[in-house]
């Protein structure tokens, strides 16, 4: 994938003695001693990651990590003490005031968590307020505002003021004139924590639809575990100014850094981040267009299951067949394995997320096939398997 952001040796210390600050950096001195040793608070401390274009990074931690001074160092509005950002490999940090405003104007837009509406302003004039600096002619800006609106969800409204709307239509607003620039990164400063939660998974939801259509780059600053799993391709955790773990959400839950993003994953509703391919185990599988009723018997009796999985040549779910119909074909003497291949198999794509399978699985004796999009199969998933990865054990992976 090509990287749109890559973040090198970032470093914020705030405050006097920031010299001094770095070399007790240097020497591995942590963010509290800095601050007892020379009164320099440190914001960022030599933050390094990539962030590829068109996913979600999602950066969260706790209240003083870093995250807030770290999305706005990436657009310079906090002036970084040392390090790079490089945009489309292009360094920020060397480039003069009016490239800078350039780059913010037309490549990147933020939202804030306070929504940041001008309250003498329509919903209309809110939304094109971007286009409007950027001395854009009216007739353009409110096209493109309407087309934002309608992206976020909020039309009809246009004429009304901020006042007058609900936080979560005011934060769509927001978001709208982000959009409306049509920026290629979208910075989010804990952009829905201010909304009760009904209207934040509301805004969750419409940020990922508007993500499948748009494929904008978006870095998402957020305190919540749960928001960052549910919206980010990646997620990098950061403590006291550090970079703890950067990793998908299946590399955070399953392959925690330390005890620090151990004790952050504790609470964390599994079943809405875990996936059927990663809960899958591996079946017995018998290839249709190579195996008898004997060879099938004996497999089954070897790995002793009662059921087993049909596939042909290309590994294409067949089905499945029973232990006790394998029996009779043997004692008739049959051959036709086919002729008792039950097709009425519960199936779930790899990248069905469990909670949306957790009823189906409770109510069926038949373990669910694992299918890929070509409905090959990949495992399947059995009660304790699911019940194991959502108490947070591994379950073993296989090809």
């Amino acid at each position: 994938m090509t990287v749109k952001v890559e973040v090198k040796n970032l470093t914020k210390i705030f405050g006097k003695h920031v010299n001094r600050a770095k070399d007790l950096i240097k020497q591995g001195k942590t963010k509290p001693e800095i601050l007892k040793e020379t009164g320099a608070t440190v914001g960022v401390d030599q933050a390094n990651f990539k962030i590829n274009d068109g996913e979600i990074f999602v950066i969260m931690g706790l209240s003083g990590s870093g995250k807030s001074t770290m999305v706005r160092m990436i657009n310079r509005l906090i002036e970084p003490t040392d390090g790079s950002v490089l945009i489309d490999g292009e360094n920020l940090m060397k480039m003069d005031k009016k490239s800078l405003r350039e780059v913010r104007r037309k490549k990147m837009s933020m939202v804030f968590q306070n929504f940041g509406l001008l309250p003498n302003r329509t919903v209309l004039e809110n939304a094109e307020y971007g286009l409007e600096i950027q001395g854009v002619d009216k007739e353009t800006r409110e096209k493109k505002a309407n087309i934002a609106l309608e992206q976020v969800g909020i039309t009809g409204y246009n004429n009304e003021y901020p006042d007058q709307l609900s936080g979560g239509m005011q934060q769509r607003v927001g978001l709208a004139r982000a959009l409306a620039n049509d920026p290629e990164i979208l910075l989010m400063d804990e952009a829905f924590s201010a909304l009760d939660p009904l209207n934040r998974t509301d805004m969750q939801d419409q940020l990922l639809d508007i993500q499948e259509r748009l494929h904008k780059t978006i870095i998402f600053i957020s305190h919540d575990l749960n928001e960052a799993l549910k919206l980010g391709d990646h997620i990098m955790i950061m403590r006291d100014g550090e970079v703890v773990q950067t990793g998908t959400p299946e590399d955070i839950l399953t392959h925690p850094a330390n005890e620090y993003v151990e004790e952050f994953i504790e609470n964390v509703d599994r079943s809405k981040v875990l996936t059927a391919g990663n809960v899958m185990i591996r079946p017995v599988t018998i290839n249709i267009d190579k195996a008898g009723p004997r060879l099938t018997l004996k497999r089954m009796k070897n790995n002793e299951v009662s059921t087993a999985y049909v596939v042909d040549n290309k590994r294409t779910l067949v089905g499945i067949v029973d232990a006790n119909d394998v029996i009779g074909l043997v004692r008739k003497d049959s051959s036709d394995l086919r002729s008792i291949v039950k097709t009425d198999v519960p199936t779930a794509h790899v990248d069905t997320p469990i909670n949306d399978l957790m009823d189906d699985i409770s109510q069926t004796g038949i373990p669910f096939a694992v299918v890929n999009d070509d409905k090959q199969l990949k495992g399947i998933i059995v009660r304790g398997a699911v019940l194991g990865a959502l108490a947070g054990n591994e379950v073993s992976h296989f090809e």
